[in-house]
């Protein structure tokens, strides 16, 4: 039995198109959401809510490059994994940037015993990501499978780390406008820094398709996806 072909970017198919608009989508909505975010966040004090709008301009940045790279290889362009593993690292380095920031801003916070206000601005928004994001997430990861782009699924880990970033500051938000617990936000930040870490690891190392496991139907071709996409060939 010979073995499988390497597999190569489908980038003229509907689900090119698909990421394409997810892109786009990406994009619009986040840069609302970011600004919304960091300003309530400013005025609550909240460093969870401040790290969530900061996240939200990380996406921003990741769909952009996605963006660009899917509009230069539908118009003729070939695939180029010079060019994607710099993607998927500059990916990476946003994901490190944001884990840096909020875990020192939540070592200030604790240290000087600082207490946000409550945001029900911020609650309401982090509750329509919650609904939003995994949708979004789940998505791409779909499309960029179906493409064999390791780019758009990394997208999608973003977008995935977002949606969970949305539970962790509702969560925190509400805990602290219900109890009054000066320590949750800091702690709710931490959280983000953590999952920041975990995911800017699998991008630098090209090793986010199938992460998180493959659905029962498609476990082969995941396999295949892996094989052609990470560092395991």
């Amino acid at each position: 039995m010979s073995a499988p072909a390497p597999a190569v970017a489908e980038v003229r198919g509907p689900a090119a198109r698909r990421a394409i608009r997810y892109a786009r989508f990406t994009i619009g909505y986040n840069v609302i959401e970011g600004i919304i975010a960091v300003a309530a966040g400013t005025v609550a004090g909240a460093v969870s809510l401040i790290g969530f709008g900061v996240d939200s301009g990380i996406e921003v940045a990741a769909a952009t490059v996605v963006l660009v790279r899917l509009l230069a290889e539908i118009r003729g362009g070939e695939p180029d994994e010079a060019k994607e593993r710099r993607a998927l690292k500059f990916i990476a380095l946003t994901f490190f940037a944001l884990a840096l920031y909020v875990t020192v801003e939540g070592v200030r916070d604790l240290v000087a015993g600082e207490s946000p206000d409550t945001s029900l601005v911020g609650i309401a928004l982090t509750g329509a990501s919650i609904v939003i994001m995994p949708w979004l997430a789940r998505a791409k990861r779909k499309a960029g499978l179906e493409m064999n782009s390791r780019l758009v699924v990394a997208d999608a880990a973003e977008t995935k780390l977002c949606a969970w970033l949305s539970v962790s500051t509702f969560a925190g938000l509400v805990a602290f406008a219900i109890w009054g617990w000066t320590w949750i936000d800091p702690v709710a930040g931490f959280v983000i820094a953590a999952f920041a870490i975990m995911e800017g690891k699998e991008a630098w190392e090209g090793e986010l398709v199938c992460d998180d496991g493959c659905e029962d139907d498609a476990g082969d071709d995941c396999d295949d996806h892996r094989g052609a996409g990470g560092k395991d060939r």
